[in-house]
């Protein structure tokens, strides 16, 4: 697990970490709401010093789509 990816996803969705998993995504956390999934976007372009296509931000439907847009921008996870 990305522990860092993770602790940004519980911040901004206001979850515990322990209910987050590569399957995730807006159908299972009930506050990832269209307004949430911006700022989900905003705080990881931040914290991994990144920049999202729009097509990479439409893409999204679970973790695991966060986690292959980003190291297809080189950042290396630790899972």
């Amino acid at each position: 697990m990305s522990e860092r990816l993770y602790s940004v996803i519980a911040k901004v969705m206001n979850i515990p970490i322990s209910s987050i998993y590569d399957e995730s995504g807006p159908e299972s956390i009930e506050n990832w709401t269209s307004f949430n999934g911006y700022v989900l976007l905003y705080e990881l372009e931040s914290e991994f010093k990144v920049k999202f296509t729009i097509d990479e931000a439409m893409d999204v439907k679970k973790i695991s789509d966060i986690k292959r847009h980003l190291r297809n921008h080189g950042i290396v996870l630790d899972d």
